[in-house]
């Protein structure tokens, strides 16, 4: 399967080109550009270098949430732009907590994906990897940083924390070198962990109709609508 993917989850705008498991090319960059500025001429950068035509393209795969509500909904808009009128084109959504765990894929133990929501609250889940294989063992949610410290601590065993609130994290276990944290390249954004996990599950393929953002928090219009009706 040939997949591309785009990551415009944060302030990293990342796309790569992957077939059958093998990466063809990446390019990823922190840019302060607005995502829909720079995406579609990353992809088609990346398509030319790569020799490779849309239509050789057997999947399209976005990260979906959670992260920047604007930068989501871009890339999932472009996802499902490209999708349009190529009914043969498939499509994929992957939680960006997700996507950072395959970045280190390579460790072996547990895996805490941890991304900055609000004070001390997290987007967080949890994974186990073993033999470059990743499995679920917590859902993506919000939670407090020190109830993520403590479920750390009941798991116990060989720990990895990834994300932009990590260190936080690592804070809370002193001189413990069984947690340790992933250098800071890992924690950026990188579209080819996107297409590993598409690659690994399937059951992430989805119809263009049914693709959508996990913001996991409400959006702040959601917000302002409900301050609004709040106040009549």
């Amino acid at each position: 399967m040939t997949i591309l993917s785009i990551d415009t989850s944060g302030k990293t705008a990342s796309v790569a080109l992957t077939k059958d498991g093998k990466l063809l090319g990446e390019v990823s960059f922190v840019t302060r550009l607005t995502h829909s500025q720079i995406i579609l001429p990353m992809v088609s950068r990346l398509l030319d270098d790569c020799e490779t035509d849309i239509n050789d393209i057997d999947c399209v795969a976005a990260a979906n949430g959670p992260g920047s509500y604007t930068g989501l909904r871009i890339g999932i808009g472009a996802v499902k732009g490209m999708c349009l009128g190529k009914n043969e084109l498939k499509c994929a959504g992957v939680s960006t907590l997700l996507a950072l765990a395959y970045n280190i894929c390579a460790f072996e133990g547990n895996i805490y994906t941890v991304l900055k929501a609000r004070n001390t609250i997290c987007y967080f889940a949890a994974f186990s990897s073993m033999c470059g294989k990743i499995t679920r063992t917590h859902d993506d949610c919000l939670m407090e940083s020190e109830d993520i410290a403590a479920l750390i601590k009941k798991n116990s065993g060989r720990a990895m924390l990834i994300g932009d609130y990590a260190e936080d994290i690592k804070a809370l276990f002193a001189e413990d070198m069984s947690v340790i944290t992933a250098p800071d390249k890992d924690s950026l954004s990188r579209a080819s962990s996107l297409a590993l996990a598409v690659e690994n599950d399937e059951t992430l393929i989805v119809s263009p109709e049914t693709l959508g953002v996990s913001y996991l928090q409400p959006t702040k219009a959601q917000k302002d609508k409900a301050h609004q009706e709040g106040n009549r």
